[in-house]
């Protein structure tokens, strides 16, 4: 049985300081990694924005993957297709470039074709 004393009040504190620091700390550095990530996809030469698939093919050449479509259910759930190369991913609306991201080994983007 826990006997509530003067000190209790004191240790929840403790405790729930104790956990929140690792967590800022992994949120600032998530932060700097994210910033990192921006700054590294600005300085490569990505598809842009509003580029036709066929504009993408032409420049970046075949894709290693081009993922099954989503979507299309509705128009406001237009089909999104995804395109797998070695270095990003493609993501377009119907045919269209909404945007690309960079594969790195600490993203959530290395295996696109397990996303369903």
């Amino acid at each position: 049985m826990i006997k509530f004393t003067r000190s209790l009040p004191l240790i929840v504190l403790l405790l729930a300081g104790g956990f929140s620091a690792p967590q800022t700390a992994l949120a600032q550095h998530g932060d700097n990694l994210l910033i990192h990530r921006v700054q590294q996809e600005n300085g490569m030469n990505l598809p842009r924005r509003g580029m036709s698939m066929a504009q993408v093919e032409k420049t970046f050449g075949e894709p290693q993957r081009k993922l099954s479509p989503r979507g299309g259910d509705s128009k406001k759930h237009p089909v999104i297709n995804r395109w797998d190369y070695s270095n990003f991913i493609v993501y377009f609306e119907r045919s269209h470039v909404i945007h690309a991201v960079l594969n790195t080994p600490a993203g959530n983007n290395t295996n696109p074709s397990s996303a369903n």
